[in-house]
């Protein structure tokens, strides 16, 4: 890799850090590392993240720019694409010129139709739980990505593929503690309300929730709406 590029992976992994230590959400996140891809990778016009399932479903969850999210609606339609096939068969997928690719014909009759995309290159991002993902670059013109911009997207995608983990495990954390936090809420309306102590109100919480089959969660949320009712009508 060329010092060029070294100072783009020094530059995407400080982009990393920066994003773990500000807390932020995963769509921005996302879109802060694909549209510093468009900047970086050589004949990249647009970027976007497609998500997969076994189901076939296809959703785009992150782009810069509408083709993107208009391409993934093609194969979300049709069940084939470049970004599928990342995805599901191969690490990476390159087409250099889509009006001369025939892998994949409703896909490339319409993505030609309503779009002037003619290049891609695909990265599959991750595989989790029958759901995966691909890091996609997109150019307008046949023949867009030299071999540099091919090595340069993997590099991009290894650090996207990073930073999505990260940021759910984030995501996961705060909705964590949220969830704590009620009930602990919830415990101090049953303490205070039945003269229990904390053991003893978390007791009750948990038979409330098997009697009834609801997670304790939700029971908690009851409570705490019941015990409030002003607040709740304001949300």
């Amino acid at each position: 890799m060329h010092d060029g590029s070294a100072v783009v992976v020094t530059q995407l992994a400080e982009l990393v850090s920066n994003l773990e230590r500000e807390e932020t959400d995963i769509a921005s996140g996302l879109n802060q590392l694909i549209g510093n891809g468009v900047l970086h990778v050589a004949g990249s016009q647009y970027a976007g993240i497609t998500l997969a399932e076994r189901s076939k479903t296809v959703i785009n969850v992150a782009a810069t720019h509408r083709y993107p999210i208009l391409l993934d609606a093609i194969q979300n339609r049709y069940g084939e694409g470049p970004c599928l096939e990342a995805a599901w068969r191969h690490h990476v997928m390159h087409v250099e010129d889509l009006a001369a690719d025939e892998r994949w014909p409703r896909y490339r009759r319409y993505a030609i139709e309503q779009t002037p995309i003619r290049s891609v290159l695909s990265y599959e991002l991750f595989t989790d739980h029958g759901t995966l993902a691909a890091l996609n670059f997109y150019a307008d013109t046949p023949h867009a990505f030299p071999d540099d911009s091919v090595e340069l997207g993997a590099v991009f995608a290894t650090h996207i593929a990073l930073a999505w983990s990260m940021l759910r495990r984030q995501g996961q954390f705060r909705s964590a503690l949220a969830s704590r936090d009620m009930i602990g809420q919830a415990k101090g309306i049953i303490m205070e309300r039945f003269n229990l102590d904390a053991v003893e109100a978390f007791e009750l919480l948990t038979r409330l929730s098997q009697k009834s089959n609801t997670r304790i969660i939700d029971i908690a949320k009851s409570l705490i709406d019941n015990e409030h009712p002003l607040k709740r009508r304001e949300r």
